[in-house]
């Protein structure tokens, strides 16, 4: 490599993120060009200048109803006692509504209100008043008029406007072109066969579209290798070409991060770290005129730097305000650890429980993309807090309408594939309705259910005592609350294992003597109880079970790292193996029941909640799967009953 020594960069600073906004938008020199297009593709464009009426809507005097067009003063001495009797084409005509008013008239009579006498006179017995159900020229619109003023953003209403008042094409500001150069060794296109240490190439999609939400023209680039000079190339080609240029991944500050002292040495380097979590690693610089910004590779993290850099920056070129999102005052369901020094930002999702809206965090990892499917908003921590406690009060950035999350119910302990299958059969029932889970375990559900801060709490909890499930820890920790026990499941609980189970997993004592690397539940599940509750049995020691420690939060997350390695087991539900094509060796039936408040039972969510669970289609549905039976059919269990 010739002329371009780089080594391995470090942040230049940890900026706060408005300064460096700021900056970014002092630095940006916008060039806007005004464009014509045909009002029937205007939709979202931006008007360059104030529009002005071609002509007046109507532009001629029309007649608001069906009736007949006269003259208001020959109708004067109309009475029920002195009837008007009025002859057609001379002094009247009949007219629809729309139709043009002659000009010797000036008046409509309703049809309603005529009696006709014979064959072209009619009979009136009150007067009209001039111009009276006339929609006199420019009613709507008069020519000359503004419609719509410069850095407006058109909707359909305007579309049919500016068509009423003679517009064919309307002045709008051309659309800055943004290019999405997506970079990295280990990225591929989605048509190409994924091998390990290979990933699909997805973020410039998600950035296409936010580039298209907010108001810009997206060209996603071929994908760069991380190389200096190959990153220099598109970046100065893109660079003579576009408006903004966003470069993903290798921002940081790895070995194989060259995006920032590439932009250095062919430009400027203005911002390189911000103080936020995630996000940090954003890079904020100018190549031939051109705004370019480095984007972290995480996905979260490129979602956030886009909303805060590339978001403004577009409606900055287009002369319009930034969209702010809802804000909504919520309760934090769990305690949130920040770090002092930099802005947190935590997504959430959020249900209204009793009247309030609580808020739980979902995973804090950049690099998970279906937190930000799932999230319902986000919560920002500031720089100068720790974190928040459990049930302080805080605002929420939301991503769906307050009635969407209204109608939510949260859920809240042990994972299983049948929530999922709920929420769908919900769905149907009612759009705006969906069950949103978190999998905390089974505890950390019945705890939810203690502090109202979720509808319903999944569990599935042996009591080692009596071998029952669950009814046991109800009366322990929810003494103090009316809750109600709904029967929903019998599963089966097992060994997860590869294909053909070629260690030969049968018992517990197994996974000690054959050196199993063993995938666990986290402290709090029904599985890990479960699984403990073995080991106990067998006098097995849990620091013998290579693996133990190591926790996943749902059995879909066993079965897939099983499904990795051939020398691993786990423990779970028959129909996790199953959708990983594993093996499944049964150990146990167990009652997986839903908990939920009296109020919420007796509410009407709840109700229609009972009614889809007890859905035939729904039973059938779930009972496919293998491995379980819907057990909606028996009585709920009622607690603590005033």
């Amino acid at each position: 490599m010739v002329g371009l020594v780089l080594k391995r960069k470090i942040y230049l600073e940890d900026k706060p993120r408005d300064i460096a906004l700021k900056e970014c938008l002092e630095h940006f020199e916008v060039n806007r060009v005004t464009e014509e297009v045909r009002v029937s593709e205007a939709l979202g464009r931006i008007t360059a200048q104030p529009i002005y009426a071609n002509r007046s809507m109507p532009h001629y005097h029309a007649s608001a109803m069906d009736g007949i067009a006269v003259r208001a003063e020959m109708t004067i001495d109309a009475h029920e006692n002195n009837p008007v009797h009025l002859h057609e084409g001379t002094e009247f005509v009949y007219v629809d509504t729309g139709n043009a008013i002659p000009p010797e008239y000036d008046a409509v009579i309703m049809i309603e209100d005529i009696n006709i006498v014979s064959e072209g006179v009619i009979e009136i017995i009150a007067p009209a008043t001039p111009w009276q159900r006339i929609r006199p020229i420019g009613e709507d619109i008069t020519y000359g008029e503004m419609l719509l003023p410069q850095g407006h953003e058109l909707r359909p209403v305007d579309m049919g406007a500016l068509l009423a008042a003679g517009m064919k094409a309307v002045p709008v500001i051309k659309q800055p072109l943004v290019h999405i150069i997506p970079s990295g060794n280990e990225i591929v296109p989605v048509e190409e066969n994924i091998q390990p240490g290979k990933i699909i190439e997805f973020n410039g999609t998600i950035f296409s579209g936010l580039v298209t939400e907010w108001g810009g023209q997206p060209e996603i680039q071929p994908i760069v290798k991380d190389e200096p000079e190959a990153i220099k190339e598109a970046l100065l080609k893109s660079s003579e070409a576009a408006d903004v240029v966003i470069i993903n991944a290798g921002s940081s500050a790895g070995s194989k991060d060259y995006t920032a002292s590439v932009i250095e040495e062919i430009g400027e380097v203005f911002t390189h770290g911000i103080a936020t979590r995630p996000g940090k690693p954003v890079i904020i610089g100018k190549v031939n005129g051109t705004m370019v910004i480095g984007v972290p590779g995480y996905p979260v993290s490129a979602f956030l730097v886009m909303d805060w850099f590339v978001k403004p920056m577009l409606a900055y070129f287009l002369g319009i305000p930034v969209k702010e999102r809802q804000k909504l005052p919520v309760i934090a369901g769990r305690r949130i650890v920040s770090n002092m020094g930099s802005e947190d930002f935590i997504r959430v999702n959020i249900g209204k429980v009793n009247g309030k809206y609580i808020a739980n965090p979902l995973t804090r990892s950049s690099s998970v993309t279906m937190s930000l499917v799932k999230a319902d908003g986000i919560v920002v921590i500031p720089p100068e807090h720790l974190g928040v406690e459990q049930g302080n009060l805080i605002e929420a950035e939301l991503f769906r309408p307050v009635e969407e999350i209204e109608s939510t119910i949260l859920f809240s302990g042990s994972h299983d594939l049948c929530i999922d299958v709920l929420s769908t059969f919900l769905k149907e029932e009612n759009h705006s309705s969906k069950i949103t889970a978190s999998h905390t375990g089974s505890m950390a559900g019945l705890m939810a259910i203690k502090r109202g801060e979720a509808h319903i709490a999944g569990v599935h909890l042996l009591d080692p005592e009596t071998g029952e499930y669950n009814i046991s820890y109800v009366e322990r920790f929810l003494k103090d609350r009316e809750v109600v026990l709904v029967p929903f499941l019998k599963r089966k609980q097992g060994w997860i294992v590869a294909k053909n189970n070629p260690l030969n997993i049968q018992l517990v004592t197994d996974l000690k003597e054959k050196g199993v690397t063993f995938v666990n539940r986290q402290r709090g599940a029904g599985t890990r109880i479960l699984f403990d509750y073995l080991l106990s049995k067998e006098g097995v020691l849990p620091e013998e079970i290579i693996g133990y420690d190591r926790e996943m939060f749902t059995h879909l997350a066993v079965s897939a790292e099983v499904n990795m390695h051939q020398d691993h087991a786990g423990m779970g539900i028959y129909s996790a193996a199953k959708a990983m094509n594993l093996d499944f060796v049964p150990v146990a039936e167990e009652s997986y029941d839903l908990i939920m408040e009296k109020d919420f039972y007796e509410s009407d969510k709840g109700k229609k909640l009972i009614e889809v669970m007890k859905n035939k289609r729904f039973k059938r549905t779930v009972e496919e799967f293998g491995g379980y039976e819907v057990c909606t059919d028996k009585d709920p269990v009622f607690f603590n009953q005033k």
